[in-house]
């Protein structure tokens, strides 16, 4: 059972300079910060709604997040699932033959946590979460997760595959390839990856702002390079650390 997007994650050359624009511009605040030995990063929450942005810096060049960051670059890193037994949900996977990087859960900034092998969900990184606790209400944040994206040569194929996986609904659409998949109150938008410049994967995030106005004067006085459209601007990823950002005035999926 999946409840959610609990976060999605961003790998950062420092976590100090992504605060920069993440908190100082962006607005979003810090929930928690420590130091993931198991993982090598140094890792930061942020609120963002319903779900969280989490921060990633290496504390090495050697590790998973460092070759990542050599290889890549910063940005987009894996989604989180939240779930209400990782344990079982986990037991289910391995159960049904699923390939996986933890075979138990373990101690993570988000909680108990596990992870999957990107070649059990169409190439996309995914982490399961239950939390210590649940809040009975989301931090006050200027902005909320909307929808990730994701880029696949075949869309119907990765859609079956997340759905055979986690049993997330299908949201009704104009037709065409896009297809949109509920999690919680967010959602998966999975497109082909020829409209996103042939990339495969996570490529982008959409938010929505509280005051949509105030957010765009603060990145014009930032200096933030991003590009303006009806309602909605792209923020471009040299100016948030490798992530392409779409930030609407509204709340429609």
């Amino acid at each position: 059972m999946v409840l959610g997007i609990h976060h999605v994650g961003i790998v950062v050359k420092r976590l100090r300079d992504a605060y920069t624009f993440y908190r100082g511009t962006l607005g979003l605040p810090l929930l928690r910060e420590a130091e993931v030995a198991d993982q090598g990063v140094r890792a930061a929450l942020l609120g963002a709604g319903d779900t969280e942005i989490e921060l990633l810096e290496p504390l090495e060049p050697e590790n998973g997040v460092g070759r990542f960051l050599a290889k890549r670059g910063e940005g987009l890193h894996h989604f989180c699932l939240d779930t209400p037994s990782v344990d079982a949900e986990l037991a289910d996977l391995r159960r049904r033959g699923v390939p996986l990087i933890d075979d138990a859960p373990r101690r993570g900034l988000a909680g108990r946590i596990a992870f999957l092998h990107p070649k059990a969900c169409a190439g996309v990184l995914v982490e399961l979460a239950t939390p210590d606790h649940r809040p009975a209400s989301a931090p006050s944040a200027p902005l909320h997760l909307k929808r990730l994206v994701i880029g696949a040569r075949e869309p119907k194929q990765t859609v079956s595959v997340l759905q055979s996986l986690f049993a997330l609904p299908e949201m009704a659409m104009n037709g065409g390839p896009r297809t949109m998949l509920t999690v919680g109150q967010g959602a998966l938008l999975v497109v082909p990856a020829d409209e996103v410049g042939g990339s495969e994967g996570m490529v982008a995030l959409s938010l929505v702002a509280e005051d949509f106005d105030a957010l765009i004067g603060v990145c014009d006085r930032e200096h933030v390079t991003l590009l303006r459209g009806t309602g909605e601007v792209t923020i471009e990823p040299t100016s948030s650390h490798g992530v392409h950002l779409h930030i609407s005035r509204y709340r429609f999926p």
